[in-house]
């Protein structure tokens, strides 16, 4: 016979599969799946899919009607704990205790302290409630949202391409294309799935990039950041092309920039952007996941500044050797190894004819 934690387990799967589908669209809310059962039934499926539809379990219990199912004595699965309050939408608690259900099961408690405590209102009103079925499976989904409201900052993945022996580009610049077709479409998965892009005004200038979205069909795109301590981000860079853009100085700004253009002025104590007062604002312009697709000083300020989180990294198998540019250049020479930067393996896969690895910072973590 199965067991409680088996079959809580087995539908909160299929919860996260339905949250995985809100990927592109949710931000800056959490990406949420629910899924309704009664008696050993599935009855009811929902997931989040934008800011100000509804929510995963009000789509769940409106698919569970549509299927002519009475909600009534069923347990409620959600990858989320039910929201608490009123934003955009009314509280979910108050949709769940409503329907009748007569037991909840969510993966986590929800770290957003604006809507705390579903769990415990649900409790209060005789429901059954259970925390914690593929809990670190539903915190990894929304680990930029948790970062959000756990630090008070996104969750910075870094994406590099590089030859074997880690160089990024020739020494003139050139490095279109390193990586093949397949490495550079997965790349635009990554891009898709993070809030904004940022880049530095080297990158602008060198490859004068879009830092679009183009490789899958998403209905919005990311915010691009562009960090430029002079302003001289050329009005005609591609960057700017649809005004979707950020433009981050240490005080000076462009004439030739259109006014409407937004335009950030965080100077820190020598005359450089600052790049950790830059993530508290863009978290509190509810940036969950930023990627970072930069030059290799910033991508090595960042380090410096222990902003960085994850590494994306797209190895090709060649060898280019030096001179040539490398993935980071850090503030000072390191002078032990003891002083690298530790790195937690994630995964390593071939995409292609490269190879992807993900690497997270041991020193990356949400609580």
């Amino acid at each position: 016979m199965t067991d409680i934690a088996e079959t809580d387990r087995l539908h909160m799967g299929r919860a996260l599969a339905l949250a995985a589908q809100g990927m592109y669209s949710t931000m800056p809310n959490p990406r949420v799946g629910s899924v309704i059962v009664k008696n050993g039934v599935v009855i009811g499926e929902g997931f989040h899919v934008r800011p100000g539809q509804p929510h995963a379990e009000v789509n769940a219990l409106a698919d569970a009607r549509v299927r002519g199912n009475d909600p009534r004595g069923a347990t409620l699965y959600v990858t989320l704990e039910p929201c608490n309050s009123h934003g955009r939408t009314p509280p979910c608690v108050d949709a769940v205790m409503a329907a009748g259900i007569s037991r909840v099961v969510a993966a986590m408690r929800d770290p957003n302290p604006a809507q705390a405590n579903g769990g415990d209102r649900l409790r209060a009103a005789g429901i059954d409630v259970v925390f914690g079925p593929l809990q670190a499976e539903a915190r990894e989904l929304n680990i930029g949202f948790v970062s959000r409201m756990v630090r008070g900052r996104p969750w910075v993945r870094a994406k590099l391409a590089a030859s074997l022996d880690g160089r990024t580009a020739l020494s003139s610049g050139q490095s279109q294309w390193i990586t093949g077709e397949p490495a550079r479409a997965d790349g635009h998965v990554w891009r898709a799935r993070a809030c904004a892009v940022l880049t530095g005004v080297g990158t602008v200038l060198q490859d004068d990039p879009q830092l679009t979205v183009r490789a899958i069909d998403i209905s919005r795109q990311p915010l691009r950041i562009v960090i430029d301590r002079h302003g001289q981000t050329p009005a005609t860079a591609r960057v700017l092309a649809d005004g979707n853009v950020l433009i981050v100085t240490a005080g000076e700004r462009n004439a030739a920039w259109q006014a409407a253009l937004d335009v950030l002025t965080l100077p820190d104590a020598v005359g450089r952007v600052d790049l950790a007062a830059l993530m508290v604002e863009l978290a509190a312009r509810g940036i969950n996941e930023l990627h970072v697709e930069a030059g290799a000083k910033l991508t090595g300020a960042l380090l410096d500044a222990n902003l960085v989180d994850e590494m994306l990294l797209y190895l090709a198998p060649m060898l280019i050797g030096d001179p040539a540019r490398g993935m980071f250049e850090r503030a000072a020479p390191l002078s032990k190894l003891a002083d690298a930067t530790g790195l937690e393996w994630r995964s390593v896969e071939r995409i292609g004819g490269d190879l992807r690895v993900i690497a997270r910072l041991r020193e990356a973590r949400v609580a």
